[in-house]
């Protein structure tokens, strides 16, 4: 238990960080299992898995399993592992889409297949995607191993979904938020959903979790996408531009494009469905996306999906652990001003 004093102390960090504070002995624990269960003969799998899992990540879906478990008083050891599984999930998409996207940087630091190579990168990827399996298995739970594999296949099905947009003027706004809720939500949701399902509370906590992880991870990725077009996006550990370099239909290139006259349409046609991109290209897309709006609106949008996941926890009794949740999401959103 906190005292008043330490508690005081909190508020003068990030929810992220206060969240790890309340949450840290289950954090180290999930940390020690982490690097116990990347470990290999081969050296090159700790190797390339160390450099990604070390690189400065939040842990913030791993840090959603714990809280959960604990708001709903969970007294096993169980949410460690489902953790840790969490993360490995995590850190497997993120190797395969580095080398889908072929990416260069990854929160800063030079990505495992530029470093590696493309091969290496998948391959260590399905390693950590096996061991997240097994964690599952271990803690016997048959209904949390059906949440997180479901996940997992959830979120290949997002990044399939994504490619086939990609160079596609013509994508909805609909399917671009089908992919952004496989892509990323659907592991957010099935975080928390995992460690309430180990709780022995009732189902409304569950649904709430599972409903405060999707949301917010929505919100996660609309401020993502709108940081694509912005100065912060260096701030944080990201070149600008990636997504436009890519040719991605997100948000703000589809309300972009939704709103362009017939000056502007031309541009983004030569620039998205042809991929033909000079260097100039993207100081003008950034004009554009600013001057229709279409940043400010995928903030709002991203404003609303954050409301709707401190909605969620309307359900938990009040704790530390609900105000920094709640703080979260606040914070997902203000983290792009």
């Amino acid at each position: 238990m906190l005292t008043n004093t330490r508690t005081d102390d909190l508020k003068t960090v990030s929810p992220v960080e206060r969240l790890h504070a309340l949450i840290a002995a289950d954090m180290a624990a999930t940390d020690r299992l982490i690097h116990a269960r990347m470990g290999s003969e081969v050296a090159l799998i700790p190797d390339l898995s160390k450099h990604l899992i070390d690189s400065g990540g939040k842990r913030l879906r791993p840090m959603l399993t714990l809280a959960a478990a604990q708001a709903g008083g969970y007294s096993g050891d169980n949410h460690v592992k489902l953790a840790a599984a969490v993360e490995f999930i995590h850190t497997a998409t993120l190797l395969h889409d580095d080398v889908v996207d072929e990416s260069a940087l990854r929160r800063g630091k030079v990505s495992a297949n530029l470093m590696w190579g493309n091969k290496p990168s998948v391959l260590v990827g399905d390693f950590l995607f096996s061991r997240s399996f097994q964690l599952m298995v271990e803690t016997g739970n048959l209904t949390v191993l059906d949440i997180l594999a479901g996940a997992a296949a959830i979120i290949a099905e997002g990044e399939v979904m994504q490619l086939k947009s990609t160079n596609n003027l013509g994508v909805t706004e609909e399917h671009y938020l089908n992919v952004v809720s496989a892509k990323t939500a659907a592991l957010f949701s099935a975080a928390a959903k995992s460690g309430a399902e180990l709780t022995s509370r009732n189902r409304d906590f569950v649904a709430a979790m599972e409903d405060y992880g999707n949301n917010l991870g929505i919100a996660f990725q609309l401020v993502d996408d709108a940081l694509d077009y912005s100065g912060r996006q260096a701030l944080m550990g990201k070149t600008v531009g990636d997504d436009f370099r890519e040719a991605k239909m997100t948000l703000p290139i589809i309300l972009a494009y939704a709103r362009a006259d017939d000056a502007t349409r031309p541009f983004w046609k030569r620039v998205i469905e042809t991929g033909n991109q000079t260097e100039s290209d993207l100081d003008r897309a950034i004009t554009l996306v600013e001057q229709t709006g279409a940043i400010q609106e995928t903030m709002r949008r991203a404003r609303a999906y954050a409301d709707q996941a401190k909605t969620a926890l309307a359900v938990l009794p009040d704790s530390d652990i609900h105000r920094a949740l709640s703080d979260i999401a606040d914070f997902c959103v203000e983290r792009a001003y």
